[in-house]
């Protein structure tokens, strides 16, 4: 499984362009609310396999969680389904306020 560091994100975004990139974020509701990187979809875990028809199989997905662990379960499920381009956020939106943005609030 793919995954980036919160930096490798932030260089991403910085450089997209036109090209699309799906931040899923799979937190609880509760935690979205309180934070998350702007211009994320939340689709909280255990509503994913219901809704996985939302989703781009082809569009570039980062999957985001709190630390790294549920979203690399969410994205080694979407492998399954076919997604042909998940990429998981190692350390989460933890590691995002640590390494990219001090102003997010941490839990």
């Amino acid at each position: 499984m793919q995954q980036w560091s919160p930096a490798q994100l932030k260089e991403r975004l910085d450089t997209a362009g036109d090209t699309p990139l799906v931040l899923l974020d799979v937190r609880e509701p509760n935690e979205f609310e309180y934070c998350h990187i702007d211009g994320s979809l939340h689709m909280p875990m255990a509503s994913v396999p219901a809704r996985v028809s939302e989703l781009d199989r082809d569009a570039e997905t980062v999957v985001i969680c709190h630390h790294g662990g549920r979203s690399m379960q969410v994205a080694m499920f979407l492998k399954q389904q076919g997604f042909s381009n998940v990429i998981n956020l190692a350390g989460g939106v933890a590691g995002w306020a640590r390494q990219v943005d001090p102003s997010m609030p941490q839990y």
